[in-house]
């Protein structure tokens, strides 16, 4: 019988000696309330899924080859492929941020859940099978190769940053879990949630992502089930919850939009729906699960089922928030100060112990695992489209593997450090794909749908819709307005120079105008700049 490498055990060990150590310090210095049955359960869900990652790692990532790391060999089987897929969205900003967008905003607010599954529906039906089709390893290798590989530089920048705006919103939702189980504050909660998951992630390739996946939604799905009916008997039952949560919020609890709901932000809700749909779509974390597939047929189906998964998912966290939002929090000793801790405040207050010790560890585990996908596959964005092409052409796979392992390290950091500074997992969930829908999401649709499309054309869409985003500015990043967009709230503030309520749909308005120039320039300077063709990807390129 084959012996179980050490290697294997090592990082388990590690971690589950570094979170003894925490509880330890927290247990005989600190005066913190500790909910030691959800640290118990989360030390051994953790254990879990570091050993199978790195044992998986140690079996499947033998080759250490960039093609192991980044695609697993293209030989994932379709139902491990939908786990990991769903998995990929269904974590921490997906169920945190929907129970605390149901529970601050009305059930009209509630868009990320349904509009990313639906993003992969459509980016099944007309993406997933071209992409395959020609074994691009990197969302930007069919930017690359229709612009230019220094064009296609250009685009890794909105890429990388929609990819560690959606590692920060992990990290936060982590952070909140790890902030009510250990009863440490926000910010010490991050880091130490973002040391693990980094830790975690550099352990091995997208074949110990994946099959870590299987459990992490195994775990999930049974850490919401049980707290649920728990949750439902503390506020009197789900009818009873849902009409007052209906008085309260009236026409925002509903999921269909209204101008009785909605108001002046009508268009808003229209640009941020469509940003998801559309947004949800030209992701790294996404493409590296469909070129990863066995063949085209496979990477349509992981798809469109991932997104049917994930509108399902998102019925419990949205259940949580109801409950949340109207139940008798003085009896609990007041409601969480933070809105992020509401789905790991209901479970720890309004289940027996052992429901919530298993509840708040299964999710916290479940949160943990999703950081490793975002931060593997912009690294893998890093390394193939940036590093290899533009500084060392000639670097071999194994090199490439520990460039993209050296990555992981420095985006993991880059997504902490943002992390500490935005407070909402929501806000961090929408401003992912903002800056992918405007900048982005028009290059890659050129790319791989109009033959005459060229660099010219990409470089001109490119800056036309970053001036018109900017313009309308952003206040989770206090980033200043410099265009007045009309449609603008009547009771909006400026705060350090950033107006705060721009109702104009400005996102939709860039992504269309990128989209239009990118089509005309090129038309124009075809003598100036030739188009090139798509060609498939050799395994040796």
């Amino acid at each position: 019988m084959e012996k179980t490498p050490v290697k294997a055990f090592l990082p388990t060990f590690v971690m589950v000696g570094l979170l003894s150590s925490v509880g330890l310090y927290l247990y005989f210095f600190s005066n913190k309330e500790v909910f030691w049955g959800g640290f118990i359960s989360m030390l051994f869900f953790y254990g879990l899924i570091f050993f199978m990652g790195s044992y998986i790692a140690s079996k499947k990532g033998q080759k250490n080859s960039e093609e192991e790391v980044m695609l697993a060999g293209r030989s994932i089987p379709l139902w491990v492929a939908i786990f990991t897929m769903s998995a990929t969205w269904i974590g921490g900003g997906y169920i945190n941020g929907a129970a605390e967008a149901t529970y601050n905003s009305g059930l009209v607010w509630v868009q990320a859940p349904w509009g990313y599954a639906i993003s992969l529906i459509i980016g099944g039906l007309f993406f997933a099978k071209k992409m395959r089709r020609y074994q691009f390893k990197t969302m930007l290798d069919p930017l690359a190769q229709r612009y230019g590989e220094k064009t296609a530089t250009l685009f890794f920048f909105p890429a990388l940053t929609g990819e560690i705006f959606w590692t920060a919103a992990i990290l936060s939702a982590l952070g909140s879990t790890f902030g009510v189980v250990l009863g440490l504050d926000f910010y010490s909660s991050i880091i130490l949630s973002a040391l693990i998951a980094i830790a975690y992630t550099a352990l091995g390739g997208l074949w110990a992502v994946a099959l870590t996946d299987v459990v992490q939604m195994i775990l999930l799905l049974l850490g919401l089930c049980i707290t649920i009916p728990y949750a439902l008997d503390f506020v009197g039952g789900w009818d009873t919850a849902w009409e007052a949560y209906q008085i309260k919020f009236g026409a925002a609890a509903s999921l269909l939009p209204s101008e009785e709901a909605l108001g002046a932000y009508y268009w808003n809700w229209w640009d941020f729906a469509l940003l998801l749909i559309l947004g949800g779509i030209p992701w790294q974390v996404y493409f590296q699960r469909v070129l990863s597939a066995k063949d085209e047929n496979t990477a349509r189906n992981l798809s469109v089922l991932a997104g049917i998964v994930c509108l399902f998912a998102a019925i419990p966290p949205i259940m949580i928030g109801v409950i949340g939002n109207v139940a008798d929090w003085s009896a609990l000793g007041g409601a969480p100060t933070n809105s992020l801790e509401i789905l790991p405040s209901v479970m720890q207050s309004m289940t027996p112990p052992i429901v919530a010790t298993i509840g708040l560890g299964a999710v916290a585990a479940a949160v943990m695992s999703s950081a490793d996908s975002s931060i593997l596959s912009s690294s893998s964005m890093a390394s193939w489209n940036v590093y290899r092409p533009l500084m060392n052409p000639n670097i071999s796979s194994e090199q490439l593997a520990k460039v993209i392992k050296s990555c992981i390290w420095i985006i993991g950091i880059a997504a902490t450090l943002i992390a500490l500074q935005v407070k909402s997992i929501y806000a961090l969930w929408f401003l992912c794909s903002d800056f992918v829908y405007c900048l982005l999401f028009p290059a890659l649709v050129c790319s791989l749908f109009d033959p005459k499309a060229n660099r010219y054309g990409a470089i001109s869409g490119f800056f036309i819709a970053a001036i018109l985003r900017f313009g309308g500015g952003d206040s989770t990043l206090g980033i200043p307005t410099f265009i007045d967009y009309p449609i603008i709230d009547a009771s909006e503030e400026i705060i350090d120079g950033v107006r705060v309520a721009v109702l104009f749909p400005f996102r939709t308005l860039s992504m269309l105008c990128g989209l239009i120039s990118i089509i005309i320039v090129s038309r124009l300077t075809q003598k100036q700049a030739p188009p090139l063709e798509l060609k498939i990807v050799s395994d040796n390129s």
